[in-house]
């Protein structure tokens, strides 16, 4: 299982999860991203990242709220294709 970021991270992209990853699997394009993405084969199910984010938008894959559950496909997407998470991003939560 891996943790998934969804929603209330767009457009708020506050870093304080990346900080406490011990494996360095929270990622974004700075300037580019609207929101951070966790690499689903790099994170180890640790959870320290979900006690650290300000707006609760991480979650473990199996506990993502219904309404928020393409962010699970997202984020994994994200690590083979950014542009077309990107895509992804925006039709959920256009700008």
């Amino acid at each position: 299982m891996t943790y998934v970021i969804a929603e209330p991270c767009i457009d708020v992209l506050d870093l304080a999860c990346v900080s406490v990853c011990p494996v360095d699997c929270i990622h974004y394009e700075e300037g580019v991203d609207r929101k951070l993405f966790i690499d689903p084969n790099e994170c180890i199910d640790c959870g320290a990242c979900e006690p650290e984010c300000p707006v609760n938008a991480i979650f473990p894959e199996d506990q993502v709220p219904g309404e928020w559950s393409p962010y699970i496909q997202i984020d994994a997407t994200w690590y083979t294709d950014r542009g077309a998470a990107r895509v992804d991003v925006d039709a959920l939560k256009p700008r």
